[in-house]
């Protein structure tokens, strides 16, 4: 009787150990990504107001670009993983090539349509005549940083499905330090101006993309992977990201539907909403640390064929969702006397905030349980079912958002209405994973 009895409790502490491992590097990744942003930020705010605008507009175009091909992440992390577990590391490496090389192609797609619209993107999304130049000048320079970005995308992929968060945590933190010097130094010490950020961001997410590079490629040598570029190979890492990129797609309209609503119930509304989107990304980060384990994990045991593992990760990964869910919640209702002053000394604002950051706080288990079962899914390559039940929770949540200002419900309605596409997307996925149908094993799916 206490030999199983231990059995469960040495699996958990297996699963915990596992999920430590890979989440707590991940979570780090993750936060230093948008930290780039914030430093540039940083240093441009110094040059004037114009400036600063025209990268902020700038700043929103290039994340919504590189945030459309996170599907080179996550697909990749899957594929790779499944090969990992079937044993065969050379075909998983040869696997991450095809994602890489992918990115390759679709960055030189990108740089080809934005260099020449440029002006047009940024006049399209309502910069003002001082901003807009900036806007152009930094938008035309950091787009040719955009290979780079997807392919420490695709890299980043490559080495979660290898098990391995750590060396992406190392390669972000590196970046973000070498972004902040080359910026400090281009702006100001060679009077680029909002140019010299531009460049200095480029330079950083090149050096990213080399070192991610000299990791893959010292990998594919070392178990006889071959490098060169293989059509069939690149064509079946797109066709695997297309869903992705639907549920993507679908995602990002769910939140411009959420700001345009907030928008239009006022000033200290929408003022609020973007302090809580903002909260609300930085909690992601946290429960999308876990899917990220959960990605990788799932995949290697599916490709080790062994469902009942997959089973059982899953049931443990969700645990620990809900668990991180409660804990963030709890700290967002504590927080909310001192987290709000920081970005605002409105008391409207803060009024219209309070009450709906408590809806926030309630929601986080279920987010936790979201991001853990999105992350299962797609560990398990169920990519398809990922994109049909985002679009359906599109097409629930914005008839609802938008009878928020109808209603004159204020903007505690629209974070109800957030929650309630939360509670949607919980469903869809719980009654996947319950159903087995995700439990397809072998090497590829």
């Amino acid at each position: 009787m206490t030999q199983a009895s231990a059995t469960p409790k040495a699996t958990r502490r297996q699963h915990d150990r596992e999920i430590v491992a890979l989440a707590v590097p991940a979570f780090g990744a993750l936060v230093a990504e948008p930290l780039f942003v914030l430093a540039d930020s940083a240093i441009v705010g110094h040059l004037g107001t114009a400036q600063l605008a025209g990268l902020g507009i700038a700043s929103a175009l290039l994340t919504t670009a590189v945030s459309v091909f996170v599907f080179l992440a996550y697909a990749t992390t899957a594929a790779v993983a499944r090969r990992v577990g079937a044993g065969d590391l050379p075909a998983a490496i040869r696997q991450g090539m095809d994602g890489i090389w992918l990115a390759l192609l679709l960055g030189a797609a990108v740089i080809a349509v934005v260099l020449p619209a440029a002006p047009s993107i940024v006049e399209l999304f309502g910069a003002s005549d001082t901003a807009a130049p900036y806007a152009t000048t930094y938008l035309r320079i950091s787009a040719l940083g955009i290979p780079a970005m997807l392919v420490v995308l695709a890299s980043t992929g490559v080495l979660r499905g290898l098990q391995d968060t750590r060396t992406p945590l190392y390669v972000a933190i590196a970046g973000f330090v070498a972004n902040g010097a080359l910026n400090a130094v281009l702006v100001y010490g060679a009077d680029l101006g909002i140019a010299g950020s531009a460049w200095g961001t480029v330079i950083a997410q090149c050096g990213m993309a080399a070192a991610y590079l000299v990791v893959v490629v010292r990998g594919a040598r070392k178990h006889g992977a071959s490098l060169r570029p293989d059509a069939t190979g690149i064509r079946a890492s797109a066709q695997a990201g297309v869903p992705l990129l639907v549920r993507t797609l679908s995602l990002r309209a769910i939140l411009m539907i959420a700001t345009a609503v907030a928008a239009r119930l006022g000033d200290a509304d929408i003022a609020a909403h973007q302090i809580i989107l903002s909260l609300w990304s930085l909690l992601a980060f946290a429960l999308d640390a876990i899917a990220i384990a959960g990605q990788a994990i799932i995949g290697r045991y599916l490709g080790a064929e062994d469902t009942e593992g997959a089973r059982q990760a899953c049931r443990r990964m969700v645990e620990w969702g809900i668990a991180v869910g409660v804990a963030l919640g709890v700290l967002v209702v504590l927080s909310r006397p001192l987290f709000l002053p920081l970005f605002t000394g409105d008391s409207t604002v803060r009024d219209a905030a309070l009450p709906a950051l408590v809806i926030v706080a309630l929601s986080q288990p279920i987010c936790g349980v979201v991001f853990v079962l999105d992350g299962v899914l797609m560990g398990a390559g169920d990519g398809p079912y990922l994109a049909w039940a985002m679009v359906i929770t599109l097409a629930v949540f914005a008839p609802i958002a938008l009878l928020v200002p109808a209603l004159d419900g204020g903007l505690t309605a629209l974070w109800a209405a957030m929650t309630l596409m939360m509670v949607i997307r919980m469903l869809t996925l719980w009654l996947r994973t319950r159903s087995g149908r995700w439990l397809v094993t072998g090497a590829t799916r």
